[in-house]
């Protein structure tokens, strides 16, 4: 069982710390960005790779320090992602981090983190999350991979569709409910056709 609770996080309204500008560095900040292109986030390394610079360059809530990481870097930040090459770094910076309540997530560390990022599918408004629970990523990513073939490209057409009939129907939450599983098995009767 996997035991790990989804969440959407809203990450324009929150401060995202990263500390480690290299490779991994580079592939949170994307998924990050990719995913909340108004996420704040402040980057912390000695050695910035340059992809980050540039995509910092196209997203103005980011904020890239080319210097070590300093302690005060926590304060403004609600949530950390670290991802330097040196474990006991990493180990120092996590132990910080919980001092100030923080959730943090360690790179390649699954034991050490509160949260992993999954992979993410994303159609439109539709979102959908995948973990299994740090075990694989490469199952992870396999399976984002089939949904996003699987899910069809009118998706948001669906959903825009289905927001103007919750707004119209009548009745108490169980009616709704009632009312809206009915479009919805006969839009994927359609679509299994």
């Amino acid at each position: 069982m996997n035991p790990l609770f989804p969440i959407f996080l809203k990450l324009e309204s929150l401060t995202t710390l990263i500390v480690g500008g290299g490779n991994v560095g580079l592939e949170k900040i994307s998924s990050i960005l990719k995913n909340s292109p108004k996420a704040r986030v402040l980057l912390v390394a000695r050695e910035i790779h340059p992809e980050i610079k540039t995509l910092a360059e196209k997203h103005p809530t980011v904020q890239l320090e080319e210097r070590n990481f300093k302690l005060w870097d926590l304060w403004s930040a609600d949530i950390v992602l670290l991802a330097t090459n040196n474990r006991n770094t990493n180990e120092q910076i996590l132990k910080f981090a919980k001092t100030r309540g923080l959730l943090v997530n360690v790179a390649d560390t699954p034991e050490l983190c509160d949260f992993y990022l999954g992979s993410v599918v994303t159609k439109g408004q539709l979102k959908v999350g995948i973990s299994t629970n740090g075990k694989s990523p490469t199952i992870a990513k396999r399976f984002r991979e089939f949904l996003e073939e699987a899910i069809p490209e009118d998706t948001n057409q669906l959903l825009d569709n289905m927001n103007s009939i919750r707004e119209k129907v009548k009745g108490d939450l169980q009616d709704k409910v009632k009312a809206l599983n009915e479009v919805t098995k006969d839009w994927l009767a359609k679509k299994s056709t």
